[in-house]
């Protein structure tokens, strides 16, 4: 397996696009980010952290939520709505931290496509402000999203032999 590294670049006054590639199929890495049993598994959940709740109501309007827990009991977590959703290769959606480290929420554009037998998923964050995006910069955010994508490798092809397990029993 190839290991594909995350590009993160600011754009323009208030974004931030990041983009990486996965050895999987369009479908499965858009199932990753909105199937709860499969979120579950790899967003960031990781040195002590688990999503015991992932609620996703995928749907134009409908609304998602991720609360995050670490062993030493703190929490954080997140929540927006969905403007829009092509399947498979475009999500849209509002982002908000309850306890957020900058001002206001983010509209998050995620577009998913296919290279050949892999994905490129490219993630545009906007921001309210330059100021909420130039902290969300500073932060480790980089080195998370990483973690995370890592994860989701690792995640990718266990649900694919899953996928595969199902078409072939019914």
């Amino acid at each position: 397996m190839t290991t594909h590294t995350l590009t993160v670049m600011a754009l323009g006054d208030r974004e931030v696009v990041m983009r990486r590639t996965f050895d999987a199929p369009r479908a499965l890495v858009f199932d990753a980010w909105t199937k709860p049993e499969i979120v579950t598994r790899w967003l960031g959940v990781r040195a002590g952290w688990t999503m015991p709740v992932c609620e996703i109501d995928l749907r134009v309007g409908g609304r998602y939520r991720w609360v995050w827990e670490h062993e030493s009991g703190k929490k954080m977590g997140m929540g927006g709505e969905y403007r829009e959703i092509v399947v498979p290769e475009r999500i849209v959606a509002t982002e908000k931290f309850d306890e957020s480290w900058y001002r206001g929420g983010a509209v998050v554009t995620h577009v998913l496509t296919e290279d050949g037998a892999a994905t490129v998923s490219t993630v545009t964050v906007r921001y309210e402000t330059t100021e909420a995006r130039d902290i969300v910069l500073a932060s480790p955010m980089e080195q998370g999203v990483s973690e995370g994508y890592a994860a989701l490798d690792a995640v990718l092809p266990e649900v694919a032999r899953g996928a595969e397990g199902r078409e072939t029993s019914s």
